[in-house]
């Protein structure tokens, strides 16, 4: 099953898509997000969200600044101060 992610910053919702994993700069590390990921929250420090379609495809990257990452049941959303 495919993992739903969002990515939003004040201005926008800049994606809204169904993908494999997605790889996210915490301020304590990066971390991998799949569907099914227990419940979790973190800050995000300066870098590149990875975000990888499907299974084995080269990921794409987004610069973000800033922000907040929450896993829920229903996916991950990244709250991003900016992204681009």
């Amino acid at each position: 099953m495919p993992l739903h992610f969002e990515l939003v910053t004040p201005e926008k919702l800049l994606r809204s898509e169904e993908v494999h994993m997605v790889v996210v700069p915490g301020s304590e590390g990066d971390f991998g997000v799949l569907e099914g990921h227990a419940p979790f929250m973190s800050t995000i420090r300066d870098g590149e969200i990875l975000v990888h379609k499907t299974a084995g495809a080269a990921p794409e990257a987004i610069r973000v600044e800033g922000g907040l990452a929450e896993v829920t049941t229903r996916g991950l959303t990244v709250l991003a101060e900016k992204a681009g």
